[in-house]
């Protein structure tokens, strides 16, 4: 286990601790150092949330942006995730994370609840951050950055809160003063925040 897992571990257990009282949580602190004891960092870890599958590409009816074309190429996504961590503050390499595990870099993913492209902006969510497109990978980007700079800026600038914000929703974190007590959710924050931690150039 590196310092990194170890921050991740006690930043949890932290925010954990913040949670009523009358409710406790669905994953202890135990459970979370003995999952992050047998966590590679290097893993193949699941790209999309397990309760939210994604589509094919028939059933979204997504556009399809082949993989020659230059608005999928390393040199785009890289340029167009530096220019929305720029225009927002947001850290790039918590973007590319967000995009690891949200998308897999997929634009046209699709959940079956209706999340959509790079960073899954659900339909509303998409509207109010003024995208007019969610399968296009530069409007998609900026408007995710947007969304995790308005969290950012909600939960004080604290990165954990801010990710289980963008999974389970703003309400559900306030509700519960701190990481839902989600397993999915807490899951979310930890490998998010892993890669995160992790990642030592984008893209």
């Amino acid at each position: 286990m590196n310092v990194q897992q170890l921050k991740l571990l006690f930043e949890l257990k932290a925010l954990q601790n913040l949670q009523g009282k009358k409710e406790a949580p669905t994953t202890s602190f135990h459970d979370l150092f003995r999952e992050l004891l047998t966590t590679e960092m290097n893993e193949e870890t699941e790209t999309m949330r397990p309760s939210l599958p994604l589509m094919t590409t028939q059933e979204t009816n997504a556009p399809t942006y082949e993989k020659d074309n230059a608005s999928l190429s390393s040199n785009s996504m890289q340029q167009w995730i530096n220019e929305a961590a720029t225009k927002y503050d947001v850290d790039p390499k918590l973007i590319y994370a967000v995009i690891r595990h949200e998308s897999n870099f997929n634009p046209q993913a699709k959940s079956r609840v209706g999340a959509m492209g790079l960073m899954q902006l659900m339909p509303s969510t998409a509207r109010m951050l003024g995208v007019q497109d969610a399968f296009d990978p530069k409007q998609n980007i900026e408007g995710g950055t947007k969304y995790l700079r308005q969290l950012l800026d909600r939960y004080d600038g604290n990165v954990a809160l801010a990710l289980a914000a963008y999974n389970a929703g703003p309400g559900n974190v306030d509700k519960h003063g701190g990481i839902p007590p989600f397993r999915e959710t807490i899951n979310y924050v930890k490998k998010v925040m892993q890669t995160y931690y992790a990642t030592s150039r984008i893209v």
